[in-house]
C-alpha cells in the first residue's frame, strides 16, 4: 500500500501538477496585486471617486456589493489575456523548433548517402 502511495505521488505528472499550482498561486499574487496596485488607482479610482466610493469592494446598488465581483472580473480578464499570449508564444516557438529540425532535416537529406559516396570512389577508382 505504501508502495503504491509512493509511485502515485512521485509519478511525473504529479509533481509537474503541484509545481503548476505553486506557479499558480505566485502568479496569482502578481495579478492581483497588478489589479490593487496599479490598474484600481489608475483607471478605477476616477471612476470609484464619481461614484463616492474609497475602494472597489465597497461599491454596491441596493445592497449588492458587486465591487468585489469587479475586481475579480478584472483579475480575471488581465490573467485570461496574458495567457493567451504565453500559449500564443509557446506555440510559435514550437512552430519555430518544429521548423528548425525539419530544415535539418532536409539538410541531413541532401548529404550524399553511404551508398552514393561509395559508387563515387568506385566510378573514381574505375577512371584511374
Amino acid at each position: 500500500m505504501l508502495k503504491d502511495l509512493k509511485e502515485f505521488l512521485l509519478k511525473g505528472n504529479i509533481l509537474d501538477l503541484a509545481v503548476a499550482v505553486v506557479m499558480g498561486a505566485a502568479f496569482n499574487a502578481i495579478i492581483t496585486s497588478l489589479v490593487k496596485d496599479l490598474i484600481t488607482p489608475l483607471i478605477l479610482n476616477p471612476a470609484l471617486k464619481a461614484a463616492h466610493v474609497e475602494d472597489i469592494a465597497g461599491l454596491s446598488w441596493n445592497g449588492i456589493a458587486y465591487g468585489s465581483f469587479l475586481s475579480a472580473v478584472i483579475n480575471f480578464l488581465i490573467v485570461g489575456t496574458t495567457l493567451f499570449f504565453v500559449v500564443r508564444a509557446a506555440e510559435k516557438a514550437a512552430a519555430l523548433g518544429k521548423k528548425q529540425a525539419e530544415e535539418a532535416a532536409e539538410e541531413a537529406a541532401k548529404e550524399p548517402t553511404q551508398e552514393e559516396l561509395l559508387a563515387e570512389i568506385r566510378d573514381l577508382l574505375a577512371k584511374k
